[in-house]
């Protein structure tokens, strides 16, 4: 139960983001969730949509460089420590981790954490195996 994730480098610098979120929304792709992280020169933004195609097509037709990444989605309490016990099952596991982002669908319920593993196809039965919800695709842009 992988989630493809939009990856696109955009340059740090006025305008490109808005650039690359028209034209997105010009061919009418939902953002879900994003993450920015930058550098000095450029950025990484990471999407997650409904219609992965169309987004790396829109990006790519707006001159930006667009990847595929397959990430994990886990439904994580949202509570103080839900994190914390997720990373143990993460850790017992043996499993890493390059980079995670979050956003909460009702508070105080759960967060959806999105996390790229190295292995993500041994992160979901690893997860799954250990009691965790990962979420499916469609079920995470349900949300």
């Amino acid at each position: 139960m992988k989630v493809t994730q939009i990856s696109s480098f955009i340059e740090n610098r006025p305008g490109r983001l808005h650039a690359a979120c028209a034209a997105l929304a010009a061919k009418g792709v939902n953002i879900h969730t994003l993450s920015l992280a930058d550098t000095r020169e450029f950025g990484i933004l990471r999407l997650i949509v409904a219609d992965p195609a169309a987004a790396k097509a829109a990006l790519e037709g707006a001159g930006y460089i667009a990847k595929f990444t397959d990430v994990v989605a886990v439904e994580v309490p949202d509570d103080a420590g839900g994190l914390s016990r997720i990373l143990a099952h993460v850790d017992a596991a043996g499993l890493n981790i390059e980079y995670m982002y979050a956003f909460s669908t009702t508070v105080g319920e759960h967060a959806i954490v999105i996390i790229r593993f190295t292995d993500a196809d041994r992160a979901v039965a690893e997860l799954q195996q250990r009691g965790v919800n990962v979420i499916e695709p469609v079920k995470l842009l349900a949300q």
